[in-house]
């Protein structure tokens, strides 16, 4: 059951970064995609019906790893406290902005809440690619599990560069979700993103996918996970500048899938290592709960993860159309019908988003 929940756990993670991520890209890039707020509307919209339900794979990914492996939870959250507070703050902030800024339709308004939605979306990315990171690299970790560093100490070179790889696929993701979803000039404008972000994106790929297999291996070749990644995001490149959308939004699909996969392929079997003695190394098997506990999970999992998967395909069938621009403007009234010396509405009233 040990390696079976490690293995769930590492799916998690991979399926909330492949939903996730194209909706951290949307939320940095509505503003330059969408140039007046009908346009950041629809690009907002685009995700409006699937962004709250995607998080929810973070959750369970969380409450996964308190169930089955406690001891890892608890150094993990313990360690990168402050850092996991400035995540919830990111992702709370990306979520009251989606509910707010249509509250009122002030210019400045909107500005402020269009300010945090792109700093959200671009924090939350990276502060999980630090945290994933970290993980594998090493963190001063005692024999009692403690973690003994800074918050400082997390600011390595691998996370850091892990973080912003994984802002750059988010990016590129939502790019190419944003030109399957939109219609007309921002249509175009999501290819156009999508063409200048490509190159960065496969360079940092590349490089993320060198840097794991060297700092979590003796081997010379590269893992299978790790040449995938590679492949997928050449793919991409090539996909984005052919206009091959759903293709292109496929394999930056992979793409992200096999970054987030290898990171957890190089930890196994530990959950955590240490840089201060590797016989202190946190594994699967010294931070598991015990076996009973494993095996109820596990028939609540094969019973209710279908169920919620089958929900979840249901309501992206359901939001498959794309978005246009036109369905948040509003024409204004007739001027016979208008108080005289009122102006006239620019745009759309004040709604959901």
């Amino acid at each position: 059951m040990v390696p079976f929940w490690f293995i769930v756990i590492a799916i998690l993670w991979t399926g909330f970064f492949i939903l996730e991520g194209f909706d951290f890209g949307v939320g940095m890039l509505h503003s330059l995609v969408g140039r007046d707020e009908a346009g950041r509307r629809a690009a907002i919209n685009t995700i409006g019906p699937l962004w709250d339900g995607n998080e929810v794979w973070l959750i369970v990914a969380a409450a996964a790893m308190f169930a089955a492996f406690p001891g890892w939870y608890a150094t993990m959250f313990s360690g990168l406290y402050l850092a996991l507070v400035l995540l919830l703050i990111s992702l709370i902030i990306r979520g009251v902005a989606f509910e707010y800024r249509g509250k009122r339709d002030a210019a400045r308004w909107r500005r402020t809440w269009d300010a945090a939605l792109i700093v959200g979306s671009f924090l939350a990315p990276l502060l999980l690619g630090i945290a994933l990171g970290d993980l594998l690299h090493g963190l001063p970790i005692n024999s009692s599990q403690n973690y003994t560093g800074s918050f400082w100490a997390l600011l390595q070179p691998y996370a850091l560069f892990t973080g912003v790889t994984l802002v750059l696929i988010c990016l590129l993701h939502g790019a190419t979700f944003l030109s399957l979803k939109t219609t007309g000039d921002m249509h175009e404008r999501s290819r156009q993103i999508a063409r200048a972000v490509a190159p960065f994106t496969a360079a940092a790929v590349v490089g993320f996918a060198i840097w794991t297999h060297v700092g979590s291996t003796t081997t010379f070749f590269l893992r299978p996970l790790e040449l995938l990644a590679i492949i997928a995001v050449l793919a991409a490149v090539w996909l984005v500048y052919a206009h091959r959308d759903g293709f292109a939004f496929t394999a930056t699909a992979i793409t992200m899938a096999s970054c987030i996969a290898s990171i957890f392929v190089g930890l196994y079997p530990n959950v955590m290592v240490s840089s201060t003695n590797p016989a202190y190394n946190l594994t699967v098997n010294n931070t598991a709960s015990n076996p009973y506990s494993l095996k109820a999970m596990t028939i609540i999992v094969l019973i209710f993860l279908p169920v919620v998967l089958a929900y979840q395909i249901w309501s992206y069938y359901v939001f498959r159309r794309r978005v246009s621009r036109d369905e948040f403007v509003t024409e204004p009234p007739p001027a016979s019908n208008r108080t005289p010396g009122a102006p006239a509405p620019t745009s759309a009233p004040p709604g959901r988003t």
